[in-house]
């Protein structure tokens, strides 16, 4: 007798788990970003739109057909047709890559929370020196934020090429960071579904603090300016659209198999239409909110910056030229400066260089995302606050709640075809299936803890999904309206939930959601092209900065296989299935 499928305890609980997986670590650190490069206000009219017309048609394509195929992504799309298990093994591969790196996000999370306790905040200044003389010099040259994040976390090596050793820290807080997902997964659907109330939740709770902190902060209101000022003339620049359709697609999770895995614990009659709705507003809200966050805080580190390098200059000016303590201010700094320098001209020519350019524009203007954003810009912030542990504490714990809720949706897209899989279900339960996925992801992700464990985190973070998510997602959306049949599948649909398929899904399905796949394939695979030599970001300690170099060719070799090792499991599985239903055709051909 079959064993029966596991079930959500209730909807909301599936609800909570689709939030839990989707609102995650880029509706922080790249949303924020895409704002202020892209048009401030007005970029959230290409957002919006290609919410609309991409990421909430495919999210509910993609919970329909887990709910209707009861299955795995490898299942769910071998039932559609036995060619396209490709497209189900190729989203398990994604994930797989996904889970090796994303879980060093969490684990960098920890390091920085237990650091937090420390008062004063070890990345709020810079160590002295070996002979205790003065502070460290690379740490001078660059900031304390930025020598404790590429020294003291990740001991940078100069290049990809020096791999170094395994950085025991780092790598303990990795060890914790999947021992923490394997209890969380342990009893599927029963221990999921009670964590995802905490993942989803706490992260808002955060954020609303944040938010009360950060609009109360000295210099708030030019962050949200800056944000909320349309530069409209962003909307005829054809990156900001590719950019606000390729947020929501990689926002919502969509190809990674996870969302077709949490909907086939569902119960057939579940109303998958209304949660996608739900699950994708919840989502870009969150995006939206967190941004107004992120630029409150933002606005406090510019004006701070500023006004620090308006001291420095006011100083450095009183005590060359021997004037009267507050003769010079904020205000009369440019007539002061034009006075001296017409008045002192060989004297102020000598002090000249060390006279810095104090500007708010470009300090608003700087644009960071990802890790930069996380763990130097943020802490740079937080270290100026008053009670900044607490503040520390409570952003790391949301960064780890927001990564581990993402984690949750990414194993459950590896452990869930494999636990389908009546061969290995026999030979292994659940726990062990499950154990065995988080050790060896674990163990491979060890290498993002070498002294070179960024610059892989960084080929992974930038090669392993992109192109490979939008020809699964592609590939998805063609074989559900022309291979299986869009009618057909409409009917089956309202068999099993009880409500018509509307022409606006059927037509987006079927022609507007396929076509801007199409679109950002092309345009991400002729970037590709076009960029020529690959380059990375490397850490230069003689100048505490970062600087470019081009990737050596094993480096090449490794984003040449990432690449293909998703998404060319769609024609090789393909074509395996076919050459393997030609052989058994021959085989029981009748004797002439």
């Amino acid at each position: 007798m079959e064993k029966a499928r596991p079930l959500w305890s209730n909807p909301l609980q599936f609800v909570f788990a689709c939030i839990s997986y989707a609102v995650g670590l880029g509706n922080v650190w790249r949303f924020p970003y895409l704002c202020q490069m892209y048009g401030g206000g007005s970029f959230l009219v290409p957002y919006v739109i290609m919410l609309l017309v991409e990421g909430m048609p495919l999210l509910y394509l993609e919970l329909a057909v887990g709910q209707r195929m009861r299955q795995g992504s490898i299942g769910a799309w071998r039932t559609i047709s036995p060619y396209l298990s490709g497209v189900g093994v190729a989203s398990v591969v994604v994930s797989f890559f996904l889970s090796m790196y994303y879980n060093v996000i969490n684990a960098w999370s920890f390091w920085y929370l237990f650091h937090s306790f420390q008062d004063p905040l070890p990345w709020s200044v810079c160590p002295l020196n070996a002979n205790r003389t003065g502070y460290d010099e690379e740490c001078e040259k660059a900031s304390s934020t930025q020598y404790f994040w590429y020294r003291k976390t990740l001991n940078i090596s100069p290049s990809i090429q020096e791999s170094g050793g395994v950085q025991w820290e780092p790598a303990l807080c990795l060890l914790l960071a999947w021992l923490l997902v394997y209890l969380c997964i342990l009893r599927g659907t029963e221990s999921t579904g009670k964590v995802v109330y905490f993942t989803a939740s706490l992260p808002y709770c955060v954020l609303i603090i944040y938010l009360v902190r950060g609009l109360t902060l000295h210099g708030a209101t030019n962050g949200l300016k800056y944000m909320f000022t349309p530069k409209i003339e962003q909307l005829a620049n054809p990156r900001t659209w590719i950019n606000a359709a390729t947020q929501i697609f990689f926002s919502l999770g969509l190809g990674f198999g996870s969302l077709i895995a949490f909907a086939s614990y569902n119960e057939p009659s579940n109303n998958c239409q209304k949660h996608a709705i739900i699950v994708s507003l919840i989502n870009s809200s969150t995006s939206i909110f967190a941004s107004i966050v992120t630029f409150s805080i933002y606005g406090f580190k510019a004006t701070f910056n500023y006004e620090s390098c308006l001291q420095k200059v006011i100083l450095l000016l009183i005590n060359s030229f021997d004037l009267e303590d507050g003769s010079v201010t904020a205000d009369n700094l440019e007539q002061v400066k034009s006075y001296l320098a017409s008045t002192y001209p060989s004297e102020y020519s000598a002090i000249a260089p060390q006279i810095r350019n104090c500007s708010l524009e470009s300090e608003l203007n700087t644009a960071v995302q990802g890790t930069g954003l996380a763990f130097i810009v943020y802490t740079e912030a937080i270290k100026n606050m008053e009670v900044s542990q607490l503040w520390s504490v409570l952003y790391f714990l949301m960064m780890l709640l927001l990564g581990v809720g993402s984690m949750l949706g990414n194993t459950m897209a590896i452990i869930t075809p494999l636990t389908d899989s009546k061969f290995i279900s026999s030979l292994l339960p659940r726990e062990v299936i499950s154990g065995l996925v988080c050790l060896i992801n674990c163990a491979i992700g060890l290498v993002f803890t070498l002294e070179s464990g960024n610059y892989w985190f960084d080929i992974f973070n930038d090669y392993a999904a992109t192109l490979s998510l939008l020809l699964i997602v592609l590939v998805e959306a063609v074989a559900l309206c022309y291979v299986y049949g869009l009618r057909r599948f409409e009917r089956e649909l309202q068999a099993m939930t009880g409500r018509a398929l509307s022409w606006y899904w059927k037509i987006l399905w079927a022609v507007v959601s396929p076509l801007l796949m199409v679109g950002l394939f092309i345009f991400y695979l002729s970037d590709y092209i076009l960029a020529g030599t690959l380059q990375y970001q490397a850490w230069d300690a003689s100048q505490g900065q970062l600087v470019t170099r081009d990737y050596p060719p094993y480096a090449l070799a490794v984003i040449g296989l990432l690449v293909a090792a998703s998404t060319m499991c769609v024609p090789l599985v393909a074509l395996g299935t076919f050459v393997l239903r030609r052989l058994k055709r021959g085989d029981t051909a009748p004797v002439s």
